[in-house]
């Protein structure tokens, strides 16, 4: 791809480092403008500092501008569509990337994190996807993206595979990452009829929560090791290519990235049907006639924990 967003416009949250950094630096590299939007927070939510933002729009240039507020909030995801369409004339691609992390096992948890990661990881998506596809659908009426018909909307979704699998002691970040696949669905429903796609990216790669990982075993310690090889570039490589125009028929899609593999999620669909006929017996019969499809206990560190292509 050369230049193929030119004349896009992208918000991408938590853009100021990491994964987030690396999708804004890929998309102004194919000609899109870009909104950093990070407030600059700790990997837990807390200590925002503005000047990482600022610092990551100042380093990719002109075509970067820096929005250093939480995007938790409704009000403050309209004043960022609000600055995108004012400064650069309009917005066509939205990446929805900031997330925190509060682990605690369920007998455990802080009921004010797991609302917090509630609010960051998923609330803010809704509120940002909520501002955002309003002016998209808008912009097909007067002409953007030329006579055929507007078709630059891209709504893409960083989900996890904690989400698919989960992992032990995540069931806020596990919670917020599968509802966003649950929004992912229904706001690509929502769209077709707009020509605006939206599909959601589990990507492996390393991060700020890589890095905290504390291996409580060898295969986790593995597990890690082989996190830190692969570089968020991968993941900004799928990303600009769903951005694309090339990727205009792929919508409600879930994909995952590590290094140079790509992956495409199947969806829950149902796999097995049984007729009641003696509601005494059922949970017998569910062991015994589901039984044998029943899916297992594994968790995502062990599921993806093999080398890597990178």
């Amino acid at each position: 791809m050369t230049g193929v967003l030119e004349g896009r416009v992208a918000i991408v949250t938590g853009a100021g480092r990491g994964i987030g950094r690396a999708i804004a630096e890929a998309l102004i590299a194919e000609g899109a403008k870009v909104i950093v939007a990070d407030n600059g927070a700790s990997i837990a939510g807390d200590d925002g500092d503005p000047a990482v933002a600022r610092e990551t729009a100042a380093a990719l240039g002109k075509n970067a501008m820096a929005f250093s507020e939480s995007v938790a909030s409704p009000g403050v995801a309209r004043q960022l569509v609000d600055m995108a369409v004012k400064q650069f004339g309009g917005i066509d691609i939205v990446v929805n990337n900031a997330a925190i992390l509060r682990d605690a096992f369920v007998f455990r948890a802080d009921p004010r994190d797991w609302d917090a990661v509630i609010r960051t990881n998923l609330s803010s998506a809704f509120y940002l996807i909520n501002a955002a596809s309003g002016f998209m659908r808008e912009q097909g009426k007067t002409g953007r993206g030329g006579k055929e018909g507007y078709d630059w909307g891209r709504i893409v979704n960083m989900v996890s595979s904690v989400g698919l699998y989960g992992n032990l002691g995540q069931a806020a970040y596990a919670s917020a990452k599968a509802g966003l696949f649950g929004l992912t669905r229904v706001s690509a429903m929502d769209l077709l009829r707009a020509n605006i796609t939206v599909n959601a990216v589990a990507p492996f790669a390393k991060t700020r929560v890589t890095d905290i990982i504390q291996p409580a075993n060898d295969a986790q310690k593995l597990y890690k090791e082989r996190a830190l090889k692969i570089g968020a570039h991968h993941v900004a490589t799928l990303v600009t290519s769903l951005a694309s125009p090339a990727a205009k028929s792929i919508t409600g899609q879930l994909f995952g990235v590590r290094g140079r593999e790509v992956f495409l999620f199947s969806q829950p669909r149902p796999v097995a049907k049984l007729v009641v006929e003696q509601p005494a017996a059922l949970a017998q019969d569910l062991a015994t006639k589901f039984g044998g499809q029943f899916t297992d206990m594994t968790t995502d560190l062990e599921a993806f924990n093999t080398e890597p292509f990178v």
